[in-house]
């Protein structure tokens, strides 16, 4: 077990739940799942791409696994391993009991009048997994096995990954319904800064991820997470890698000043929604792509 028991502690204390024997994989449920279940609002991505908030399951089979330490990512950082050697639990396992976890953390809304009883009703079967709440999911050993479980349980799959393990990219046995790999940086020297890779050459690796973007038939998206007076710069440089990997979707989404980023960054470092509109703006023009959609609550911008 890569993590300790007081860690772990700490990680459940933060709404973690964690899955298997082995304490790598976890699930968590999402603020907007919540606000769902009582009509209060969904994630922008059912306002993107059709995803049910109530019905999203949002977990890592890798919680302590990843090759960055980027200064803007909410989760605790220091508790990160780069590789994996050790064991570790089978993809079944993984997904039953993260689907239990997830059951139990929403039993309270039964006993709430004003949540949405079709949708709570509905959110004990989940449909999407979001493979993205903390670490570096390609680490996971059997991820393959992982999206084929999904796939075979009729879930759709959102796969983020930074774009270090190119090769685990290519030989992807399954496709995810949608592929996400994080662009957050225009240059290398800015990757370097925002991204902290723990690995050699993460610029050349993350680039030889774009590169094979063009490869996949699902849906394929950049997310680039604006840090103010960090990475909001060199549209053009931006431009160009889009227009080289060639996704079908471009997220440009402000950080948020949540979690343990607020021991790396300031508040003044999260830009206004304002802000990442005028930058997505000028990155749309510079490769011919359009502003297509919009989410005040998330301060997230969509390019096609």
């Amino acid at each position: 077990m890569t993590l300790t028991e007081i860690q772990i502690k700490a990680l459940e204390k933060k709404g973690y739940r964690f899955a298997g024997d082995l304490k790598h994989a976890a699930a968590k449920v999402c603020h907007w799942t919540k606000k769902s279940l009582l009509d209060e609002g969904v994630c922008y991505k059912e306002k993107f791409y059709g995803i049910e908030s109530h019905r999203c399951l949002q977990m890592s089979p890798s919680i302590p696994f990843c090759h960055q330490k980027c200064s803007f990512c909410w989760r605790d950082i220091s508790i990160t391993k780069t590789e994996w050697d050790e064991d570790f639990d089978e993809p079944k396992v993984i997904i039953d009991d993260c689907i239990d976890a997830q059951r139990n953390l929403l039993c309270g809304f039964f006993g709430n009048s004003l949540a949405n009883k079709k949708k709570l009703k509905e959110s004990q079967e989940p449909k999407n997994a979001a493979i993205s709440l903390a670490g570096e999911p390609m680490l996971y050993p059997r991820i393959n096995d992982l999206i084929s479980e999904f796939i075979r349980r009729d879930f759709t799959t959102f796969l983020v990954t930074n774009g270090m393990t190119p090769s685990k990219l290519e030989n992807l046995e399954k496709e995810p319904t949608q592929l996400y790999i994080s662009l957050d940086a225009p240059n290398k020297e800015v990757y370097n800064e925002v991204c902290q890779p723990q690995i050699s050459g993460g610029w050349e690796r993350l680039n030889k991820s774009l590169d094979l973007l063009s490869s996949f038939d699902c849906r394929k998206v950049l997310r680039t997470t604006c840090v103010k007076d960090y990475n909001m710069k060199n549209p053009k440089e931006y431009a160009n890698i889009i227009k080289r990997s060639n996704p079908d979707f471009i997220e440009i989404k402000a950080y948020m000043y949540v979690g343990s980023s607020r021991d790396r960054l300031v508040l003044e470092n999260m830009p206004s929604l304002n802000d990442v509109q005028i930058f997505a703006e000028s990155i749309a023009k510079l490769c011919d792509r359009k502003i297509v959609n919009s989410a005040s609550e998330s301060r997230v911008v969509l390019l096609a």
